[in-house]
């Protein structure tokens, strides 16, 4: 068996998300094991570094699988590429050691989440987008954000019910950039809990609008209480940019 690493981009629409599911074929992960298995003409089991939601995009997600052909990365590659439907694409393929696992090797991860800070919509973008038509204060939004890096527990900003694993976790960075009407957010960090990302931007946004005071990111974190936080905003605006190593 040899071991292969690859980058994938997807936009995410109309997929259940990355992970394959019994109820669905309509993953990801489901897809690539399925394409894969026909190739090798074994059963193949794809490793994500992550498992995006349903709706999330990426550009640059890894994955990894151990396969039994005697294809180059270079025709594993274009063979994916040919029968892939058109929403996923594989950019990069490369043979790495038996023991390279996308997800338990990951170091850290960036997304972006954009906004459309407009009362007009932007056709377009529409299924890359979350549209916000009342001004947002950037100044506000860069102050909280500030509140909430470093190393924190962040259970206020998961949905995923209690468990005794750990939801500490270290943010590196969160950016702030406008260009004209659009806002894009990026999240770097050694790793993100189930919606972290989206309830954070939501708890954001309420800043941006005025409904919340910068200094409540610092009392949300305190309390672990997920109703504390703020909204889950749509997974559309959130992509996966890439995975560090």
């Amino acid at each position: 068996m040899r071991n292969f690493k690859m980058i994938l981009q997807y936009e995410g629409t109309r997929y259940q998300g990355w992970q394959r599911q019994e109820t669905s074929e309509n993953t990801i992960q489901g897809k690539l094991e399925t394409l894969l298995s026909k190739m090798c003409g074994h059963k193949v089991e794809v490793q994500g570094s992550g498992r995006t939601d349903a709706g999330v995009h990426a550009a640059g997600q890894v994955a990894n699988a151990h396969l039994e052909t005697d294809r180059s990365p270079q025709e594993i590659l274009e063979y994916m590429n040919s029968y892939l439907p058109e929403d996923i694409a594989v950019v990069a393929v490369e043979e790495v050691g038996e023991r390279f696992h996308s997800r338990l090797n990951a170091k850290g991860k960036t997304y972006c989440y954009r906004v459309i800070n407009s009362p007009l919509p932007h056709v377009f973008e529409r299924k890359f987008t979350y549209r916000v038509e009342e001004r947002l204060n950037i100044d506000a939004m860069k102050e909280a954000a500030k509140l909430l890096c470093g190393t924190h527990d962040f259970a206020a900003f998961t949905s995923a019910k209690k468990s005794k694993k750990s939801t500490v976790r270290t943010v590196e960075e969160i950016r702030i950039e406008e260009q004209k009407d659009e806002i894009f957010f990026y999240f770097t960090g050694n790793g993100f809990l189930f919606h972290m990302v989206r309830i954070l931007m939501g708890t954001l946004i309420e800043v941006g609008l005025g409904k919340r005071e910068v200094f409540e990111m610092t009392e949300i974190l305190a309390s672990g209480k997920r109703e504390r936080a703020g909204a889950l905003v749509p997974a559309k605006g959130l992509t996966l940019l890439n995975v560090r190593y």
